[in-house]
């Protein structure tokens, strides 16, 4: 299975970072990958084992699904690693950078879309994540 790596530097020290991408009151703000697309809600039990859910829908109500994984790697500030419901995995890394933090995600691919699609997808939600943290 190919993997696809997406990074972004979010001007926020990494606790900041860190709670950003995981409280579901900041999830709805920024995981959709488009403007037209929004995220009503998440639930995240970050732990191992644990399941993250985000519901992700068209403004207009034409498409919506239901984003769902289970927590394999935990580790406070630094790193998030599930798997997604068709067992690919997933791992998100937050690396301190002076007052910012590195976010690199590598995820594996699946065979539905191109990779390029995939890979902006990711990226645009990543960037979408980035803007909310460093403007609030």
């Amino acid at each position: 299975m190919q993997s696809i790596t997406i990074e972004t530097l979010v001007a926020a020290p990494t606790k900041k970072a860190w709670d950003y991408y995981t409280l579901p009151e900041h999830i709805t703000q920024w995981n959709f990958a488009d403007p037209s697309w929004h995220c009503p809600t998440a639930e995240n039990d970050l732990r191992v084992g644990g399941k993250y859910k985000a519901r992700m829908e068209a403004k207009d109500g034409s498409f919506g699904f239901d984003f769902e994984a289970i927590y394999t790697d935990v580790e406070t500030h630094k790193k998030i690693g599930y798997a997604l419901g068709d067992e690919r995995k997933v791992e998100v890394f937050f690396q301190p950078e002076d007052d910012a933090t590195q976010v690199k995600i590598i995820f594996d691919a699946e065979n539905q879309n191109s990779l390029e699609l995939q890979k902006n997808g990711w990226q645009a939600i990543l960037d979408n994540y980035a803007q909310y943290t460093e403007s609030n």
